[in-house]
């Protein structure tokens, strides 16, 4: 959902700022400015004196000027915070009995789960992708399952299966997955 958000808002933005940037360009350039544009001529400037002193006096013009300034910071921020942070689990630590514990790398826990789960009887490809904790994982996976195979025997073939051992080879007291299950295309079949 927020890279759907984040690439919306990042294509409306870029079209804002592409009309606007290219119109200001035009119109500096010497193409006729419309009737309802802000400038008038090529040395037109963007804001006259009258308009940026027209509400300074006024009581509300300072306090609503920071309040939507702060209000589009906090946005900003919230949306480079949501960009940056990783999506993926770098390592999970695992638990080895003397009070030290050891690293495994998240990339080589999720491949292995990935190929096990393709070898899932009836599925045509896999997919797992851990997030959450390094101390507590969660695993995401995607299963593209075959037209003639029965969606719960595969989900409990991969919970018995594939899950229970990452769950144990990472020596990890509980492995929680979200599992999403879909159906290969294929074409009709004939009867005769």
């Amino acid at each position: 959902m927020l890279r759907v958000v984040n690439r919306v808002f990042l294509g409306l933005v870029g079209l804002v700022l592409l009309v606007l940037g290219g119109s200001v360009l035009a119109v500096g350039l010497g193409a006729p400015a419309p009737s309802w544009w802000i400038h008038d001529s090529r040395r037109d400037v963007l804001l006259s004196n009258a308009e940026r002193t027209r509400w300074r006096d006024d009581g509300w013009w300072w306090p609503t000027v920071i309040a939507v300034l702060a209000v589009l910071l906090l946005l900003a921020l919230w949306w480079l915070v949501a960009v940056l942070r990783r999506r993926r689990l770098a390592e999970v630590l695992v638990d080895t009995g003397d009070g030290e514990g050891a690293l495994l790398r998240g990339r080589a826990l999720e491949n292995a789960l990935t190929q096990e789960a393709a070898q899932v009887d009836g599925v045509g490809r896999a997919h797992a992708h851990l997030t959450g904790r390094r101390s507590a994982p969660e695993a995401r996976v995607r299963l593209a399952l075959e037209p003639h195979v029965d969606p719960g025997t595969a989900l409990h073939d991969l919970t018995t299966g594939a899950l229970t051992h990452a769950r144990t080879s990472a020596g990890l007291a509980s492995l929680p997955a979200e599992v999403r299950l879909r159906g290969v295309k294929h074409r009709a079949e004939r009867v005769s």
